[in-house]
Formats: structure tokens, sequence, C-alpha cells
């Protein structure tokens, strides 16, 4: 049994309360906090975190972390609870299922007592983190961690280094009808198409018109135009096959995406829209373009 005894750093709370939540190191944070060994425990012992809302994960990407896995072993120990039977998780699930895929036994971890409000937090800021969190699992973490800690939406967006109209849009989704939710999951339909389904009040035309985005394969702009239209307009209005000019759609709702705001292409020309000079800059640094103050 291998085991190295950790500093003891900043607290969770001393975390909540910096301006701005440190995403990259806030695990490493949490295990230097810890004055406790690290212990190898079977794996077989470790249940789910009963907080989890992630409830799907990228089978590609655990792939390729149990391949590393293999190679290099497992880095950062996870966190984990101890329970009636065995152990549940706080931090660390999708190493824990990448080392089931590569065949270990046991894993490297720090047994901590945390209360459930706590285990929730991190399991919520550990998937916030994530890329490849599908949009209605971080609504879903996001819409959790503003009850919790009582944010209002702007608080939450300068601690979590978001976009004001990026945290309102997402939180958008969870208004969504079940099916149209489970499409978003899927990744069926775009973020920016759900985004405009999440702003209407008819249920049933939501999900009409989710069906008829994969079926029809319509773009942003026309499901703009149709979801003004009332059902009789819809009916009387097939959508056609996208022409010269809707051609950049696909390209439209890719930047749309990537940069969380409106984009219009055209020919040989694109429009980014932003807010104010704060979301400005913001779109910036998703392109990883830094302007220097003069």
């Amino acid at each position: 049994m291998a085991s190295n005894k950790k500093a003891l750093g900043k607290g969770l709370e001393q975390l909540f309360s910096s301006s701005v939540i440190d995403f990259d190191n806030f695990e490493q944070n949490i295990v230097n906090d810890l004055d406790n060994d690290i212990t190898e425990i079977d794996i077989d012992e470790i249940r789910s975190n009963p907080y989890q809302p992630r409830k799907t994960f990228n089978i590609e990407t655990l792939e390729e972390l149990a391949k590393s896995i293999k190679e290099y072993g497992i880095i950062q120990p996870i966190i984990v609870k101890k329970s009636i039977k065995g152990y549940e998780l706080i931090a660390g699930e999708r190493r824990t299922k990448a080392a089931k895929l590569a065949g270990l036994d046991k894993i490297p971890a720090i047994i901590k007592d945390f209360s459930d409000t706590e285990m929730m937090e991190i399991a919520l800021i550990e998937n916030i983190q994530r890329e490849d969190l599908n949009p209605i699992d971080e609504a879903t973490s996001i819409s959790n961690i503003i009850k919790l800690r009582g944010y209002t939406q702007e608080e939450f967006a300068n601690k979590f280094g978001k976009s004001r109209s990026y945290v309102t849009n997402i939180l958008g989704l969870l208004k969504l009808p079940e099916d149209v939710k489970k499409m978003v999951e899927k990744k069926s339909i775009s973020m920016s198409h759900a985004r405009v389904l999440s702003k209407l009040d008819d249920e049933q035309k939501a999900s009409k018109l989710a069906k008829k985005i994969v079926s029809e394969e319509i773009s942003v702009h026309e499901l703009e135009e149709m979801a003004r239209d009332d059902d009789e307009m819809i009916k009387r209005n097939p959508i056609t096959k996208p022409s010269v000019e809707t051609s950049y759609r696909l390209y439209e709702n890719i930047v749309c995406d990537k940069l969380d705001t409106k984009v219009r292409i055209s020919k040989n020309k694109m429009e980014i829209y932003f807010d104010d000079r704060e979301d400005l800059e913001k779109i910036l640094d998703k392109m990883n373009i830094k302007v220097e103050d003069e």
C-alpha cells in the first residue's frame, strides 16, 4: 500500500470565496487540502457520486485515457468518501471508468468525509470544467450550483468565467420538452438550434420543430423564421433545400456554437455579434486572440 502525505492548502470555502474559480487546478487544490494518505483501494468497491450530474461519458475519450493509464499509470488520485458498503466517488469518475477499461484492480485514492453538500458542489464543479459535457448536463450543473450558493446568474458568470448571455441561454435549455432535451444530449440538434427552441412557450411546437431539424436539416436561420410562424404557416411553407445563399448555414451553426454568439456568414463576409466590450473580450479569448491595452 503506497502513501504520500499531502500538505494542507486552501479549503473548499476559500476556493468559492475567490473572485474566479480556478478550474485548471481545482481538483489539485482539493488534493492538497487533505491531510490524509493516498491509499490504493479496490475499484469494485467504488460507487458513483450520487450527485453526479453527468449522465453520459464519451467512450472514445475514456479509451484514450485508459491507454494513457496503461502507459503511465494514474497521476492524480481520485477522491472518495467511505460509505456503509465500500466508497462513494467525490471526484475522478472519468479516471475510475478509464482505470476499469485499462484492467486495473486498484486505484490510488484519498479518503475524505465530505458532507453531502460538498460532494454535490465538487461533482458539479468538476463537470462544468469538462469541454465534453453535454449542454443539458451542464445546464443542470449550473442551475444546481446557483441554487446551492444563492448566486445570481451574473454572479455565477463572473465567478466561473462565462458571459452572462451564455449562462442565460444554457439555463434556458432546461425549459425544453424532455424529448428535445434527449436530442440535444445526443447532439442530434445543435446548441444554436436548441437556444431557439427554448424560447418557445408551446412545448408541442418545440417538439415538432425539433423533429423537423433532424429530418429536414433545417438551419438555425430557417428555424428562427419558422418559430415566428404559427403551425398553419409551417404546414403551408415546407422547407426547401438550401440555396447558394444558405449554403453557409452549417458553418454559421458551428461558429455560433464555438463562440456562443450570433454569427452571420454570406459571400466573402462573416459577421460576429456581441453585446458589449466584456462580451467582445470573451469572444476574442475563445478565438485565442489577445489584445494588449495601449
